[in-house]
């Protein structure tokens, strides 16, 4: 990860909390993870995504997409390239905000057309370690005529004034995972994402 990307994050998570950072990986590295992950979902690897932690069943009016835990030693050579940049990221908002993040849990996320996410924040009403959100897109060419943004409330009382955030392949998204509400509008073709979230000690 370049030194400029670190200094870019850093300052929007101390500024407002939260960040949107294109070309957070290189194209060679989001094409690779890009075809990896159709590659897992073809195979069949994918699972309905739930709502909420523990024993949560599926909703599909709520969250419509399919999803793939990827472990922090999954030897992909471009996952590896992910992990690594992710290590580098927690490293330096440790040092900077002293938010005591461990564990990264990632998954691929792929949203076929039509799919979506309602409303929500990304910490468990019974479980309250996820900190820090961390979403890097894998999307190719991807447009607003696409859909499948990221609506994103900067008010943390989710009310006022919205976001929209395109999926292009390479930005990444960060945020505090308690605060920020947050949507995924409808898809209008497959939308990959590698989604994670640094969970405190």
């Amino acid at each position: 990860m370049q030194d400029e990307h670190l200094t870019t994050i850093l300052a929007g998570l101390a500024d407002r909390g939260w960040c949107v950072l294109p070309d957070f990986l290189p194209p060679e590295t989001v094409a690779a993870l890009r075809a990896e992950c159709l590659a897992r979902h073809a195979a069949g690897a994918f699972h309905r995504a739930g709502i909420g932690s523990g024993r949560a069943s599926v909703v599909e009016e709520v969250r419509s997409d399919s999803i793939l835990w990827v472990e922090a030693d999954d030897p992909h050579p471009a996952v590896r390239r992910y992990v690594g940049a992710t290590e580098m990221l927690k490293q330096a908002v440790n040092r900077d905000f002293f938010l005591g993040l461990d564990e990264l849990e990632a998954h691929f996320a792929l949203y076929p057309q039509g799919a979506l996410y309602r409303k929500h924040l990304d910490r468990f009403r019974d479980d309250d370690r996820r900190t820090l959100t961390a979403i890097v897109y894998l999307n190719e060419d991807w447009s607003e005529a696409d859909g499948g943004l990221l609506r994103f409330w900067p008010d943390p009382s989710g009310e006022g004034e919205t976001i929209d955030i395109v999926p292009a392949g390479g930005t990444l998204v960060t945020f505090l995972s308690g605060l920020y509400w947050h949507e995924v509008l409808p898809a209008r073709r497959n939308r990959l994402a590698l989604t994670g979230w640094y969970k405190r000690r």
